[in-house]
């Protein structure tokens, strides 16, 4: 699927398969740490402007402003968390289904956009055995751009905690 900027965006059931994929054993505070830690790293390496936010349930365990980065950034986590805790499925993905149905998330879904944004940088933080508990986003480069380094700090996380997990 191609986006409204011209670039080649996943598909629906890409996806799909990256969020049955990125189901952590455990999600706890030291991993809410690592997680935006690894998000951190990346950004820096990237010289990526963005802002992250990882919560659990309604608290906010991580957030991190990076040089460039604005106000305006916090405001799109906001927006976009939201869809991830109302549909229990990424940003990317909610406004993915849309576009493939030929419509938008805006005319179909009916919310106030200045509450809800189903652009891509946000994620559903899942465990084993007790689901979505949270959320992971970030904000700052182009949706798709957000959407792959969320979901490439996570598969390293998931990596890390099963190699954790495998050592016990």
């Amino acid at each position: 699927m191609t986006g409204s900027e011209g670039r080649d965006f996943p598909t629906v059931a890409e996806l799909e398969a990256q969020e049955r994929r990125l189901v952590l054993p455990r999600f706890t505070y030291d991993d809410a740490w690592e997680l935006g830690s690894l998000l951190v790293q990346l950004s820096r390496e990237r010289g990526a402007p963005v802002a992250i936010d990882i919560r659990r349930g309604a608290q906010q365990l991580f957030h991190c402003a990076l040089p460039g980065s604005s106000a305006d950034n916090d405001a799109w986590i906001d927006r976009k968390r939201r869809v991830v805790e109302r549909y229990g499925a990424s940003s990317f993905l909610v406004g993915t289904r849309c576009r493939a149905k030929g419509t938008t998330f805006e005319d179909s879904a009916r919310l106030d956009p200045d509450r809800y944004a189903a652009h891509g940088g946000s994620f559903p933080i899942a465990v084993e055995g007790a689901g979505v508990v949270g959320s992971v986003t970030v904000s700052g480069l182009p949706q798709e751009e957000d959407h792959a380094l969320v979901v490439q700090a996570l598969e390293r996380l998931l990596s890390r905690t099963q190699e954790d997990a495998a050592q016990r």
